[in-house]
């Protein structure tokens, strides 16, 4: 059988960066499941690539058809952005290895989901002083630079990731991200050594 492994991390923790390092990677053979969101695409992303990105209608309609796994709202200063993960036939765990990213709460109901054997947390951090920076260098560069949101995401991501909440969700390994290649050498190294354990 197949494993999910849930990226996860606070804002600006570069859970991104090794997703887009690692998931091209042929030693690791991991196919990417694109999430869906209700928010407006950013320069630098693409449709169907860093997200499904779709209406409210349309992720009302999924969710109604049953096919939302979990699903989070967020009350922006922009307004209600959703992020979720569908059940639409990407998800294959006889025939292949995953990569995604999400949320603490979203890797607790994709592991009820699919079983807590099939879904791996993998949890990147960075120390709160350093990912603040590196949050108002990356929305700097954006053509309409939306601080607040980027205030609120980083105060929510704080309460959201705690300690207490991690506890609770079991996950016990972590990854410091002190420097690129490190942090992909280290995850790298803890999906092969699961997809090993796993044959």
């Amino acid at each position: 059988m197949g494993k999910i492994f849930c990226l996860m991390g606070k804002s600006a923790s570069g859970k991104d960066y090794v997703y887009k390092n690692l998931l091209p990677d042929k030693s690791l053979n991991l196919k990417q499941i694109v999430l869906y969101t209700t928010r407006p695409i950013r320069i630098g992303e693409v449709e169907g690539l860093t997200y499904f990105f779709c209406t409210n209608e349309k992720a009302d309609l999924m969710e109604r058809a049953g096919q939302v796994i979990e699903m989070r709202s967020y009350n922006t200063v922009h307004g209600i952005w959703k992020y979720f993960t569908a059940d639409d036939g990407q998800i294959n765990l006889s025939e292949q290895d995953y990569l995604m990213i999400g949320t603490l709460e979203a890797y607790e109901k994709i592991r009820n989901h699919f079983g807590k054997e099939s879904v791996v947390p993998i949890y990147v951090w960075v120390e709160d002083g350093e990912r603040l920076a590196r949050a108002l260098t990356r929305e700097r560069k954006q053509e309409q630079p939306k601080y607040a949101e980027m205030c609120r995401r980083f105060l929510a991501d704080s309460k959201d990731f705690s300690e207490e909440n991690l506890k609770k969700a079991g996950i016990t390994q972590t990854f410091e991200n002190l420097e690129k290649e490190q942090i992909l050498a280290d995850v790298r190294a803890y999906i092969a050594e699961m997809q090993t354990a796993d044959n």
